[in-house]
């Protein structure tokens, strides 16, 4: 076990203890042993393994045990002592024993051998590990973990006094940094140290739009715990022996853990003003933060009259990158908001992580499925049930104390119901076979509900169906790691194209948002449980939210390793680096579909998974300056007013319009439905790349097919020959003037001759109109 300076005196006064202490009461503490079994020495009255070694273990605690009299006294002691029953890595089980009782177990028929369980140490709330973020990485070495780079968030404030926000190993505050920590209710300015360095308030704006309105915490203090979970998942600090009521056990740490955080809270329970928003983003800019995360976003709203595109020029314009969420309003196109051009927007994909339960049958076979429940931890031997499908309560309600087994459908309107009814039927805990994969929300309720696979589903059934008196136990609060078909979209995150600005491809990236493990405020409910409420140090989310800080941490390590780039820089090395396969090498699939497997397009995922050691060195990246935007804005048709509205500028020059933002992805609209449907449409792009990578570079292009299109690049090769000399290149693609289908979609990668750097953009095709939001 590592020590640390925290633990140092627990650890010291619990030496002194055990040294005091008898040494025959050492004897007797319990540790877990795994213990290895001879099968063929089974006898063939066990109907299964799982009885022989409780049996087995019964037997000792005959013996052992002077006070148990009983066979079925010891059964119970037998089972309390029982960890697992193994049917696949090994033939044995694992158990809870003190040294005499191994002794005896020793003796036991078909006893083989056992093993001491040791400490496994994970090494993370695992997001950061699954983006490739570990002490061996190229961008945590580079950037030193983001040291000195602060990122500022506006948000729901924090609660200072989690570990995550311990300053151990943080560098001395920049002295730049221009930034307060603001006294005020149940917050004082020496709550601030060396990582949290920043916690101003604004609420003026909401106390003017609420005159009535009672703020009872008026502070930087969290008291929803949005702020809390969002900033240590950016930069938080490591906090040994995390977990959410067992689930994720590990270190926990941000994207960034040498980072400083600011926090700037806006939104208080009445919700937030977007007067207050401006504010808090004019005040980060002047404090001198690196980046911002902005896990909130206005629907509808043309860009000139949207508060976060008005601070975010400005914010961009003075070099802050800045992080959006692209919204939970999926998986429907056009949802999108923050389709910003000049903000990174983020969509969220799934983690390779898993909550499970484990249904161990009562002939031994144990199962593994999606549970998040936060109750009782076990349900030992009870009668279980196979219900088909459980569309009527009245039958439901006749079966008592028992786990029910549903044929749980294959959308998620049919499970939503089932799973009603089944908590409506008071039966201690319910199954459900489905082969809909958006499961995420009915794992996280407060009733015992485990979900299946069908083929899992069928030997249950099975089960159930040939035993005279079917019984299975389930224990919670397991985490699995590794799952293979990760990432994938997450149903909710938004789709574009932006109504805001639909000619600019949105969202650009995806990290992980879905059931992310962070810190939490300590007073604030995580959940409920019989309806009582729960609190935890850590709490699970879901939500773009979540992703939108992952991606502030990945642009705060790519600030520190580059500090000459620009905003617009960071966002085209994390784009054009990104991955587009899953752990399977298979295309990312979208699971918004319920059961059904469809490729994820950039619509939903972007340019693909960040990779923050990639985007480390892009090799080539596209570039954006004020100028740019200004050109698309114009082209956009906004007035001199409404451009001056974003810009802050007394003058404006339109003389050289352009639709055609040197951005790192493309979108085209085929969706001409009057033309005739022989007549086609060619759609031409141009972009201007710099090389970032070796002086002398040649790249040469490859562009995936496009079912329906014809797409060409001309030139097809780029020679370099100079660092940071820019070479221009036109995309043309040419299609009929309607397409058949409503999206279509294709890869441009420059690839480098020796196959270092493949620089890959999305390209979108749709026939869905560019539906711009209204301008006033």
């Amino acid at each position: 076990m590592a020590i640390t300076r925290d633990s140092v005196s627990l650890y010291k006064l619990w030496i002194s203890v055990i040294t005091i202490l008898p040494f025959t009461q050492t004897l007797s503490q319990p540790e877990n042993y795994i213990v290895h079994m001879d099968l063929s020495v089974m006898p063939k009255a066990f109907s299964g393994q799982y009885h022989w070694y409780l049996s087995t273990l019964a037997s000792i605690f005959d013996v052992s045990d002077s006070s148990t009299t009983r066979a079925t006294s010891a059964t119970l002691t037998a089972s309390s002592k029982l960890l697992y029953s193994y049917t696949h890595v090994i033939n044995g089980f694992s158990a809870s024993l003190t040294p005499s009782e191994l002794e005896v177990l020793k003796n036991s028929p078909g006893y083989i051998s056992s093993i001491k369980d040791l400490p496994v140490k994970q090494d993370t709330t695992h997001s950061p590990k699954f983006l490739g973020l570990t002490p061996q990485s190229l961008a945590w070495k580079v950037s030193n973990y983001g040291e000195g780079i602060i990122i500022g968030l506006v948000d729901s404030g924090v609660s200072p006094e989690s570990q995550s926000y311990n300053d151990h190993g943080m560098p001395e505050i920049p002295k730049r940094w221009t930034g307060e920590c603001e006294s005020g209710t149940q917050f004082n300015s020496s709550l601030c140290n060396k990582k949290l360095i920043g916690a101003r308030f604004f609420n003026k704006g909401l106390i003017a739009m609420y005159p009535n309105i009672t703020i009872s915490v008026n502070s930087t203090r969290d008291t929803d715990g949005h702020g809390t979970h969002t900033s240590s998942t950016a930069a938080g600090n490591y906090v040994e022996g995390a977990s959410f009521f067992g689930y994720a056990p590990g270190t926990a740490n941000g994207v960034a853990p040498r980072a400083h955080v600011a926090m700037y809270k806006v939104f208080f329970d009445k919700g937030a003003s977007t007067t207050d928003i401006i504010a808090a983003i004019d005040q980060a800019i002047s404090d001198g933060v690196d980046v911002l995360s902005l896990s909130f976003g206005l629907d509808g709203i043309p860009l000139n009259e949207d508060p976060i595109a008005l601070a975010t020029f400005a914010a961009v314009e003075k070099n802050v990158f800045v992080s959006t969420s692209a919204g939970n309003e999926g998986p429907f196109y056009e949802t999108l908001h923050n389709g910003i051009p000049w903000v990174l927007t983020v969509a969220a994909g799934t983690l390779d992580r898993e909550f499970n339960a484990v249904l161990t049958l009562r002939n031994g076979i144990s199962i593994t499925g999606s549970s998040l429940y936060l109750g009782t931890t076990y349900f030992y031997e009870m009668p279980i049930v196979f219900m088909n499908r459980c569309h009527k309560v009245s039958e439901l309600i006749k079966i008592g104390p028992k786990i029910v087994v549903c044929q749980g459908g294959n959308d998620g309107n049919d499970l939503s119901d089932q799973v009603e009814n089944v908590i409506k039927a008071n039966v201690t805990a319910g199954v459900f076979i489905t082969n809909f994969t958006d499961t995420e929300e009915f794992i996280q309720i407060q009733f015992p509900v485990v979900l299946l696979n069908q083929k899992d589903g069928k030997t249950i059934i099975d089960y159930i169906k040939n035993s005279d008196k079917p019984q299975a136990s389930v224990e919670f609060r397991k985490t699995n790691l590794g799952i293979k078909s990760a990432p994938s979209v997450t149903s909710y995150s938004s789709r574009g194209p932006s109504t805001s600005c639909p000619l600019v491809m949105k969202p650009d990236i995806m990290t992980p948002g879905s059931l992310i493990l962070a810190s939490w405020p300590q007073n604030v409910v995580v959940a409920l449980n019989n309806s009582q409420p729960l609190f935890s140090n850590f709490n699970i989310l879901s939500g773009t939210s979540m992703a939108c800080p992952h991606a502030a941490g990945v642009a705060a390590l790519l600030r520190k390793a580059h500090p000459d780039w620009s905003p617009a820089a960071i966002r085209s090395a994390m784009m054009t680096t990104a991955d587009i396969m899953d752990h399977t090498m298979k295309p990312i699939n979208d699971i918004g579909f319920g059961n059904k497997t469809q490729l994820a397009s950039p619509l939903a995922m972007g340019a693909g998974q960040v990779n923050p050691n990639k985007a480390l060195d892009p090799g080539l990246i596209y570039d954006v300056n004020s100028n740019d935007y200004v050109r698309l804005l114009c082209a956009l048709k906004f007035t001199e007013k409404q451009i001056q509205a974003i810009t802050r500028s007394s003058s404006t020059n339109c003389s050289n319009p352009s639709t055609d933002l040197n951005y790192p992805s493309f979108i085209a609209y085929f969706n001409a439905k009057d033309s005739p449907s022989n007549s086609t449409t060619v759609r031409e792009f141009q972009r201007t790349v710099t090389n970032v990578g070796a002086e002398m570079s040649t790249y040469t292009v490859n562009v995936t097919p496009m079912i329906g299109l014809k797409v060409s690049v001309i030139p097809d090769k780029l020679e370099f020959r100079a660092k940071y000399e820019k070479l221009s290149y036109k995309l043309i693609i040419e299609g009929p003037a309607l397409l058949d289908e409503t999206v279509t979609f294709g890869y441009l990668s420059w690839v480098d001759v020796g196959g270092k750097h493949i620089v890959r953009s999305p390209i979108v095709s749709t026939s869905l109109s560019p539906q711009l939001s209204k301008k006033n």
